[in-house]
C-alpha cells in the first residue's frame, strides 16, 4: 500500500478490521528508512520520513494501539476519559491531526520514594498520549542510531542486566579502574531545559513545545511548566535520554589520551543515574567531574550533592540495586542491602495486609514478588542472597500462620500450612478445589531454587531499528525464550512439527548440534512470536541464508 494511501484511514475499516501485520511493515519500513538516512548525515530526508510517518493511517493506528492496551490504559487524565470500545479507538485514530492540535494539561499524582521523599508523575489524557505515542515512533529510530553507546536505560532490548554486565567489564580486572564517580542528576526530568530541547531534539518543534508548555493541574489547581520533561509521558524517556546522550563522546572528546595514557575512563549509564571509572580520585574529581559540569549546565542540569561521590572499588558502591566490590581484587555483584531491605519490607507489607485472607490467596500475591525479584538478580552473585530471603521469609509466614490460631500448638499449626514435599519441610503449600471438582495445590516460590545464569550483554552498537542487526535481535530472543519454561515448550513444539529436522539441510537437529531460532516472516515486517511463525536452524546453516 503506498503512502498516499496510508496517510488516511482506509474506507469503512474498523479497529477488528485493521491488518495489524501490514501497518507493522509500513511503520518499520519509515523508520528502517529514517536509520539509514541518519547514518548518512540526510536530515532533511528525515524530517521528510518522520512527517510522512506522522501523518500515515498506520502510524496512528499503532499509537493508539499502544496506549490503549499499555497498563495505563483504564487511568484517565484531566477530562476523566479513556478509549475502551473499537468504535472510540477507531474514531481516535481519526482525531490525530497535527492542524489545531491543543494539548490538556497533566493530571499531576504524587509517588512516595524510598527515601521518604515523592516523584511527581504527570498523566497526560488519553489523546495526548496517542500523539506522544505518534510522535515517538519517529522519534526512536533516530534516537537509537545517535545514542551513547554505553546507556541502557529507557531503550529497547536493553536492561539493568546490560548496565551490569558493562559495569563489569569495566571494573572486573586487576589492570582496570580502581576508582568510581557516581554520578546522580538532580531532579533529571523535571529540570531540564526547555530551550535545549527544542534546538536539538530532532522531532516537530511545535508540537514538542505545546507538550512541554502545557502545564499540570494539582489539586483542581493549574501551575505552568518552565522546564522539565513530565514524567509518566511516553516519549518523557527518550526525551531525557536524548538530552544526555552525547556526554560519553564529550568526555572522549575532553579526554583523547584517556585509554592509551592509562586513565582507564569508561562510563555507563542508566537512564539519569551513571558511573565513570578513572585511575585515581584526584583526577576523577578535578578533571572529569567539571567536565560533566559543564555538560549537564548547558542543558539546565546538576549533579546531586547528596548521590554524587568518588569509591574505590575495594570499598564498594551501589548501582541499579546491586552492590559492585572488589573482595581481595576479585570483583563480585551483589543485591545491595538497600534493595534486600526495600523487598523484605515490601513482602512484610503483604502478609500484614492479608492477616485473614486464605494461604492460597497469600501465595497467589506473594510469588509474583519473589518471582520477580529473584529473576532480577538471577545473574548476579546471589544465591546466598536469595537463602537469607526465604529464610526472612518463612520467619514472616510463621508468625502469620501462629498469629490465626492462638489456641493451637506449633505441631498443629505447621501440619495445616507447611508441608512435606519430597526431601524438604516447611514447605508453604495450599490445596483449593476448581471449578470442576478438581484439586490444585498451590505453593509458594523459594528464590533459593532460581538458577543463577550469566547476561550476555549486549552489543554496544547493536540497533534494533537497523535491519542489519536483524539476526543478531532475533538470535538473542531465541535464548532469551529458551530460559523460560513458556518458551522451552513453544520451541520444542516447533521441534517436533520440523520432524527433528533442519530446514536448510534436513540434517537433525540434536543438543550436540548448535542450532538458533529463525522467524519465518520477520517481525521487523508484522510477524509474530508465535509457534507457527518461528522455525530451528542449524548454526551454520543460519549463517549461510
Amino acid at each position: 500500500m503506498s503512502v498516499a494511501t496510508q496517510a488516511r484511514a482506509p474506507s469503512g475499516v474498523t479497529w477488528d478490521g485493521i491488518n495489524w501485520a501490514k501497518v507493522q511493515r509500513h511503520v518499520r519500513r519509515l523508520q528502517t528508512r529514517m536509520v539509514k538516512a541518519t547514518q548518512a548525515g540526510r536530515h532533511n530526508k528525515v524530517k521528510a520520513l518522520q512527517w510522512l510517518l506522522t501523518h500515515s493511517f498506520s502510524g496512528k493506528a499503532l499509537a493508539v494501539k499502544r496506549v490503549t492496551e499499555n497498563q495505563g490504559r483504564n487511568t484517565p487524565g484531566v477530562d476523566k476519559v479513556t478509549w475502551k470500545t473499537p468504535g472510540a479507538k477507531t474514531n481516535a485514530i481519526a482525531s490525530l491531526k497535527r492542524r489545531g492540535y491543543s494539548p490538556l494539561p497533566l493530571r499531576r499524582v504524587l509517588i512516595p520514594k524510598k527515601n521518604g521523599k515523592t516523584r511527581p508523575l504527570g498523566i497526560p489524557v488519553m489523546k495526548c498520549r496517542a500523539m506522544q505515542a505518534l510522535h515517538l515512533l519517529a522519534l526512536e529510530p533516530i534516537a537509537e542510531t545517535t545514542a551513547d553507546l554505553n546507556s541502557y536505560g529507557f531503550r529497547p532490548e536493553r536492561s539493568t542486566a546490560d548496565a551490569g554486565g558493562q559495569c563489569f567489564s569495566s571494573l572486573a580486572k586487576k589492570a582496570n579502574a580502581q576508582w568510581v564517580l557516581e554520578a546522580d542528576i538532580q531532579g533529571c526530568f523535571d529540570k531540564i531545559s526547555h530551550d535545549w530541547m527544542l534546538a536539538h531534539v530532532p522531532t516537530d518543534k511545535a508540537v514538542l513545545k505545546k507538550w512541554l508548555k502545557a502545564g499540570f493541574v494539582y489539586q483542581n489547581e493549574l501551575f505552568p511548566t518552565e522546564a522539565g520533561a513530565p514524567q509518566g509521558g511516553i516519549i518523557s524517556p527518550v526525551l531525557a535520554n536524548m538530552t544526555l546522550d552525547g556526554l560519553e563522546a564529550r568526555l572522549a572528546e575532553k579526554f583523547p589520551q584517556a585509554r592509551r595514557a592509562g586513565l582507564k575512563m569508561h562510563m555507563v549509564r542508566y537512564a539519569d543515574d551513571f558511573i565513570i571509572t578513572g585511575f585515581s580520585k584526584e583526577w576523577l574529581e578535578s578533571e572529569v567531574m567539571p567536565a560533566v559540569v559543564e555538560f549537564l549546565a548547558e542543558r539546565g542540569l546538576v549533579l546531586s550533592p547528596e548521590k554524587t561521590k568518588i569509591t574505590h572499588i575495594t570499598d564498594g558502591f551501589d548501582f541499579l540495586g546491586w552492590n559492585l566490590r572488589k573482595y581481595n581484587g576479585k570483583l563480585l555483584i551483589k543485591p545491595s542491602k538497600a534493595n534486600v531491605k526495600a523487598h523484605l519490607d515490601k513482602i512484610r507489607e503483604v502478609i500484614k495486609a492479608n492477616k485473614t485472607a486464605k494461604q492460597a490467596n497469600l501465595i497467589r500475591l506473594l510469588n509474583p514478588i519473589l518471582r520477580g525479584w529473584a529473576n532480577y538478580h538471577s545473574h548476579v552473585v546471589a544465591k546466598e542472597t536469595f537463602a537469607r530471603v526465604d529464610a526472612k521469609v518463612w520467619s514472616m509466614l510463621w508468625r502469620w500462620a501462629v498469629r490465626r490460631h492462638p489456641n493451637k500448638g506449633a505441631r498443629w499449626v505447621k501440619e495445616k500450612y507447611f508441608k512435606t514435599r519430597g526431601t524438604r519441610n516447611w514447605v508453604f503449600t495450599a490445596t483449593e478445589k476448581q471449578e470442576d471438582g478438581t484439586e490444585r495445590e498451590l505453593t509458594l516460590l523459594k528464590e533459593s531454587d532460581t538458577p543463577i545464569q550469566r547476561h550476555v550483554k549486549i552489543k554496544a552498537n547493536a540497533n534494533p531499528h537497523d535491519p542489519k542487526w536483524e539476526q543478531y535481535f532475533e538470535s538473542r530472543w531465541g535464548k532469551k525464550t529458551l530460559n523460560s519454561s513458556r518458551g522451552r515448550v513453544k520451541l520444542y513444539r516447533v521441534w517436533l512439527r520440523q520432524d527433528r529436522l533442519c530446514p536448510t539441510c534436513q540434517e537433525p537437529i540434536t543438543k550436540g548440534t548448535p542450532w538458533d531460532v529463525r522467524h519465518i516472516v520477520k517481525r521487523t515486517e508484522g510477524g509474530s512470536d508465535s509457534a507457527s511463525n518461528l522455525e530451528l536452524h542449524h548454526l551454520d546453516c543460519r549463517r549461510t541464508r
